[in-house]
């Protein structure tokens, strides 16, 4: 099982959203792909911005994710 769940992950990058507006996130496709992106920057070199006893490289990018330390926008 997934700590964070994908719906809490949701939450966290939606808190900012006003009323009205759409949502950044409306799928869990969107959770994946971002994490995966940001696992591979890690993966390439980049440091980690959070503290954590985790070691994978994905694990740290949904840490990141659910403490709002990276965000997730739409690309044009």
């Amino acid at each position: 099982m997934l700590h964070p769940s994908y719906t809490d992950l949701m939450k966290v990058v939606n808190n900012e959203v006003e009323q009205g507006e759409a949502p950044v996130v409306n799928s869990r496709y969107s959770i994946v792909m971002a994490t995966a992106k940001r696992a591979r920057q890690i993966i390439g070199g980049e440091e980690a911005l959070v503290d954590t006893k985790q070691t994978k490289p994905l694990s740290v990018a949904i840490e990141e994710l659910n403490q709002g330390k990276i965000k997730i926008t739409h690309e044009e």
